[in-house]
């Protein structure tokens, strides 16, 4: 295990907490302009839809042999998370092409399906990434999922075995709960739930009742409107929706951390120890992840935070630095 990166988090960020916030709402995630995307939307296999945004046009890609960033992001995220743009700069600057597929219903618009994401959704990263390889089978195919992307990565990653390097060189989750119930139960308590949980629960239970006007009596519509905290909702709407018995059953089958040794494609983890809701005490340790997996468990960096100092100066500090050493070690690993 190696404890990496080099950078630590200014000293004017002490805490997870102040670490997590401010990188997502104030640090600089870009050098000048905002990353421009262009739109694609995608019919899936069941008649729905995702909407994948990419750095460069599709025609483009095809022609490229240079290294394709695919990016997965997290709870309620998309293409314009500090995350994603970040790490668009660095692809950008790299020569790379990068996109974001967006999880159903995190474009903007709600999906068609009686459904949903989940944290465990392997069988619609499988779909993607296929798709992505097909698209352009000459260029390197690299992976970073964040959060709740990263755990189901992960999962793909066990449930295909030997064959997921012939899809992608190599991959990381970064800031995964990859032990859902430890992480579900740290975001439901405290200062997590009042904030946290809160802010997650304001879009999720918007989006619920949308589907729930597709589909009237799809699920127990009064239930999830007293859901206040993420395991009440997903005992009553993210399980039952997508093949779950309740919350217990989805957080158990759906965690990657019990089958890391499982993965055989070269993978990275990526976890601060100072995460806000994904405790330390759950983080995998060296004798349960097998040769392929990488564990990087830095002291500081909050809930994808990472923020580092601007200039030399500090203030307001940037989160442009982790992603470009996951590149590097993706690249590395790779072997491109």
């Amino acid at each position: 295990m190696d404890a990496h990166p080099r950078a630590s988090a200014p000293w004017w960020l002490p805490g997870g907490n102040a670490q997590t916030i401010w990188s997502a709402l104030a640090a600089r995630r870009h050098r000048g302009e905002v990353p421009r995307w262009h739109r694609t939307r995608w019919t899936t296999p069941d008649g729905d839809f995702i909407d994948v945004d990419s750095q460069e046009l599709p025609e483009a890609g095809a022609r490229s042999k240079a290294p394709m960033l695919v990016l997965f992001h997290g709870l309620e995220g998309s293409s314009a998370s500090h995350y994603a743009q970040a790490f668009a700069v660095v692809a950008q600057e790299r020569g790379w092409g990068m996109a974001v597929p967006h999880f159903r219903g995190c474009s903007g618009e709600i999906n068609l399906a009686p459904r949903a994401y989940h944290s465990g959704d392997h069988e619609e990263i499988g779909w993607i990434l296929s798709r992505l390889r097909a698209q352009a089978p000459q260029r390197p195919l690299l992976a970073v999922g964040v959060s709740l992307g990263g755990n189901a990565l992960m999962r793909w990653a066990q449930e295909a075995g030997s064959t997921a390097a012939q899809t992608v060189g190599a991959l990381a989750a970064l800031s995964s709960p990859l032990d859902l119930a430890a992480a579900g139960s740290a975001i439901d308590q405290g200062f997590n739930r009042w904030v946290y949980a809160r802010m997650f629960l304001r879009t999720m239970l918007r989006k619920a009742e949308a589907k729930w006007r597709q589909f009237p009596g799809l699920f127990d519509l009064e239930a999830v409107r007293r859901a206040r905290t993420l395991y009440a909702f997903d005992d009553v709407f993210t399980g039952p929706l997508h093949g779950f018995a309740g919350t217990d059953d989805y957080w158990r089958r759906a965690a990657a951390k019990p089958r890391l040794a499982e993965v055989r494609v070269p993978a990275l983890a990526l976890n601060a120890r100072n995460d806000p809701f994904v405790p330390a005490v759950s983080l995998p340790k060296p004798g349960q992840v097998g040769a392929w997996v990488t564990l990087w468990q830095p002291a500081q960096g909050g809930h994808v935070g990472f923020c580092e100092p601007q200039d030399g100066l500090g203030w307001p500090g940037h989160v442009l630095g982790m992603p470009e050493r996951v590149c590097d070690w993706l690249r590395e690993r790779a072997g491109v």
